[in-house]
């Protein structure tokens, strides 16, 4: 078994669509800078995939692609409103504020790691003087940091919202296709028909050796956004090594049968571990996520044996993450031990 299977989705190794795409672009000398067919070719199969003639880039990391895109909605004197969960608020270091200039993160309640419109509402309504930030985006997490999923109704309804009271709206979706293959919607509707201005679409935890793509649906926002990725280190020189594996991961729709399976191995494992006596579920298990609280001896049995997993992301517990690696044999050797802990 793998003791780390269940850490983080971004301790799995390439997934072999992704690994066969990198390998055919180590071929012969290409154009630099994202000026290279398999770029190119990245870039049409998003816009394929999305259905729109959408603006994409590429760039190395998840903190890069939410901070950077968030960014180009804001000026410095605005505020952004997140969930108090959401990564860009525990997770990355500061990003958003850094490359944004010092915009300010309003941070909301919500059940299950999720934004509602009501609380999006109050912090908006709560200051209008000039001495506050002015609120000027919105950010959500699809799926978010507790493997909650936002419903296409609760998306569209957030999007309705941003647009009457004239916010942006943006969407981390660092493990966009594990929401989209619970949901079993069509990546558009889930975005740009729903109102969403820009996506963060994560290749990484997808199964990819690196890389997010950045998509702009409302192209007025991507204006100059080459050049923030410039500034920032993420203008990749050999950009074919970002873009291909893209396009092997986004042929025969193996993004979205991967990120399912994915899926499938975290409900295995949450409704093993939920029927356990002292063992309960902290979150309702709807993408690779599971979150438990774990009696503290077993807890600490496991990593006694072996076994990876995060006690502080999100709202604490027990994390277990599942990706498109992830084995039933992983799965059934770590319920055994929880049992052997009890």
């Amino acid at each position: 078994m793998q003791k780390t299977a269940f850490a983080s989705d971004n301790t799995s190794g390439i997934c072999p669509e992704a690994l066969e795409s990198f390998i055919a672009a180590n071929t012969s000398n290409v154009a630099s800078y994202g000026n290279d067919e398999w770029t190119r070719r990245a870039c049409d199969a998003i816009r394929d995939l999305f259905q729109t003639d959408c603006d994409v880039f590429f760039v190395f990391n998840g903190t890069a692609a939410n901070s950077l895109a968030l960014a180009s909605l804001v000026q410095s004197y605005h505020s952004i409103v997140c969930h108090k969960l959401s990564h860009v608020e525990t997770d990355e270091c500061g990003g958003p504020e850094f490359f944004s200039n010092g915009t300010k993160l309003l941070l909301a309640e919500g059940e299950d790691g999720k934004l509602d419109v009501d609380g999006i509402a109050r912090l908006v309504a709560a200051r209008t003087d000039i001495h506050y930030p002015k609120p000027r985006a919105v950010t959500i997490t699809q799926s978010t940091e507790v493997g909650t999923v936002y419903a296409l109704e609760e998306v569209k309804a957030i999007g309705a919202a941003c647009r009457e009271m004239g916010l942006a709206f943006h969407m981390d979706g660092a493990r966009f296709a594990n929401a989209v293959a619970h949901l079993g919607v069509s990546p558009a509707e889930l975005t740009w028909k729903a109102g969403v201005d820009v996506l963060s679409f994560g290749g990484t935890k997808m199964g990819m050796p690196v890389g997010e793509a950045v998509v702009f649906f409302n192209h007025q926002l991507a204006q100059d956004f080459a050049y923030r990725c410039k500034q920032a280190g993420q203008l990749a020189s050999k950009m074919r090594f970002l873009a291909a594996p893209w396009v092997g991961m986004l042929q025969n729709n193996a993004w979205l049968t991967r990120a399912g399976h994915a899926n499938a191995m975290a409900t295995r494992l949450s409704d093993a571990l939920a029927a356990l006596p002292g063992v309960s579920l902290m979150f309702p298990t709807q993408a690779n996520a599971v979150f438990v609280n774990l009696p503290a001896h077993v807890a600490q049995a496991l990593k006694d044996k072996g076994w990876a997993f995060y006690s502080f992301i999100g709202a604490g517990g027990a994390r277990f993450v599942c990706s498109w690696s992830t084995t039933l044999e992983d799965v059934d050797a770590l319920v055994a031990d929880v049992k052997s802990g009890l």
